[in-house]
């Protein structure tokens, strides 16, 4: 079967369109492998960082991407549980070793071996993908396809952040920074009965915290109206960091959302002292997508995105470089008229 990919090779700034289009034959899938037929893959900020070479690459050339939604189009050798037809989504975790000892501790997120999509494998820019039967996650019904792609990433992690940050049912919560992860995690924050300050320099994104239940909205400057009990932060700026550390209550943790940040900058020992803690969030396990992808149907969780043709990534990224995407840029590979 033919197909379109979006490849990386050398990274280059986004606006100078670094991914080439290129037609090859769509992969088989091996043992223990599913061919996943894209119908929408979401695009991330991770995938701007990959794409202009803030993050490493782990190969290349490469096909970026870890937001894909779509059929399973093949079953690869050994394979139980999934079937032609099924719906399925990939998101960054790609497949762990199983026998690591974080592995064993259930700590498969910080796998020593972990593979991660559209980094170490293949990912969804492009009308079909491979990837891992025991890594796929089932998506519920009744979302469609576009609006289920942008929380295989930032909608799970999101999740994962809110558990890392410790914030309990009916707890003070500060997000900072307001993108597309951002407007999943407030909508389980709202649905676990907290308070959500947000803390953006968009006066757009303000009032689409405020829409969503925010308590209030301001901007980094701003004082928070009252000390807050967690904090996540999304802005990949260490700036933030110490701005939310500032914020916190005693005992209060930070989770710094981020696979790259810029650095912290040097903050006095008081905003750390009685007892605040700053944590990283790092990966997704197999868990996450699943609990997430329930929560999202039972919430519902809206989604709200800008979708563009697969020939377009580069449109799209661009546009993610420049902030021109309110909420989640999604290319799809049979694009609805107009888009």
């Amino acid at each position: 079967m033919p197909m379109l990919a979006m490849v990386l090779g050398d990274p280059a700034p986004a606006a100078t369109g670094p991914l080439r289009p290129e037609h090859r034959d769509a992969p088989r899938p091996g043992p223990g492998e599913l061919l996943l037929r894209v119908a929408a893959c979401g695009v991330c900020r991770t995938d701007l960082q990959l794409c202009e070479g803030d993050i490493p690459a782990r190969r290349s050339p490469v096909v970026p991407g870890h937001q894909a939604v779509g059929r399973v189009a093949a079953v690869g050798p050994g394979v139980t549980g999934w079937a032609v037809g099924d719906r399925a989504g990939a998101y960054w975790l790609a497949g762990t070793c199983g026998t690591c000892r974080f592995c064993a501790s259930g700590r498969e997120n910080l796998c020593e071996h972990g593979e991660f999509t559209g980094w170490d494998r293949d990912g969804g820019f492009a009308e079909a993908m491979v990837l891992r039967a025991d890594a796929a996650v089932r998506l519920p019904d009744g979302v469609a396809d576009v609006d289920a792609a942008p929380l295989l990433c930032g909608g799970v992690i999101g999740y994962r952040a809110l558990r890392r940050c410790g914030i309990a049912p009916g707890g003070v919560l500060g997000l900072f920074g307001f993108g597309a992860s951002a407007l999943c995690a407030i909508q389980i924050a709202v649905h676990w009965g907290c308070t959500v300050l947000v803390f953006t320099r968009s006066e757009r994104e303000r009032a689409r915290a405020l829409e969503l239940g925010a308590a209030w909205a301001g901007g980094y400057d701003d004082p928070a109206p009252r000390p807050l009990d967690a904090a996540v932060t999304f802005a990949p700026v260490g700036e933030v960091v110490t701005r939310a550390l500032a914020a916190l209550d005693r005992g209060g943790t930070v989770a710094v959302n981020a696979i790259h940040l810029d650095r912290i900058p040097e903050f006095p020992y008081e905003d750390l002292w009685w007892e605040r803690n700053l944590v990283s969030v790092a990966n997704v396990t197999r868990a996450d997508a699943a609990e997430f992808m329930t929560l999202a149907a039972e919430i519902p969780i809206r989604t709200s995105v800008r979708t563009y043709p697969l020939r377009d990534a580069n449109r799209a990224l661009a546009d993610l470089s420049r902030g021109e995407v309110p909420g989640a840029a999604v290319l799809v590979t049979d694009p609805p008229d107009g888009a």
